[in-house]
Parts: structure tokens; sequence; C-alpha cells
């Protein structure tokens, strides 16, 4: 199908294509801008404008594989539900005086290991685990 081509030379069919994938382009924008906090935009340079053009592109692609996901597995959890829930998972490394560091990683708890199944994502550990409270 030709881009430059009239509503008028569309069926019904390709009509409701373009109709859904419009939907799907303004769906798209509406998450950048509220669930990923993407905007606003305060880059001149146009190196800068791309390389912010792309990371959007990347977390909208990455947040519909979460959803997507998240839904194959079952869960009512949408992406900004399973992302709050990840947020409390915390790295940590104690250096106590000139000893080697040690690191850890906060214990998982139950919702956070679904989450983490649901979405195929192996559960965080550090070399040398620190066992934290």
């Amino acid at each position: 199908m030709h881009p430059s081509a009239n509503a008028s030379d569309l069926d019904a069919a390709q009509i409701v294509t373009r109709y859904k994938s419009l939907a799907d382009i303004k769906r798209g924008f509406r998450v950048l801008k509220s669930e990923l906090e993407i905007w606003p935009v305060y880059h001149r340079l146009p190196q800068r404008i791309r390389a912010h053009a792309a990371i959007c592109f990347m977390a909208l692609i990455l947040h519909r594989v979460m959803r997507w996901r998240l839904h194959a597995a079952g869960t009512a959890l949408s992406p900004d539900r399973a992302l709050e829930a990840l947020r409390r998972i915390q790295h940590h490394r104690v250096r106590l005086g000139a000893t080697q560091p040690v690191t850890g990683v906060s214990p998982i708890s139950a919702e956070q290991a679904r989450v983490l199944g649901a979405l195929n994502v192996r559960k965080p550990v550090a070399s040398g685990q620190l066992a934290l409270l």
C-alpha cells in the first residue's frame, strides 16, 4: 500500500488496521510521557536529541515486553506496578576500615520473586553475598 493512499482507496479492514496502529502509537506516547516520565526534553544539540529519542524508544520497547510477559504469565500486574515492586531491591557494598568490600543484595520478597518469575528474569545476586537483614 502506498503511503499517500487516500482513505477512500482503502477497504474496511485496511482502515481498521490503520486506526489500530494510530491508537497504538498514541498509547506509546502516553506511556512515554506518563509512566516512563521521559518528558520534558531540553536538548539542543542534534546528537543529544537523537540519543534521547533512542533511549525513549528502548524504554517503550522494554515497557511493552514487560506488559506482554506479565500478561502471558497470567498476572494482573501492570509494568508500572511491577517496577514499583522491583524498585525496592537494593545492592549494597560495605567496607570496614581497610578490609575488602563485601557486597550484597537485599532479600527478595515473595512479591518480587513472583514479578521476576513472570518477567523471566533471574533473581539478582552479588558475588561474596553479604546476608542483609
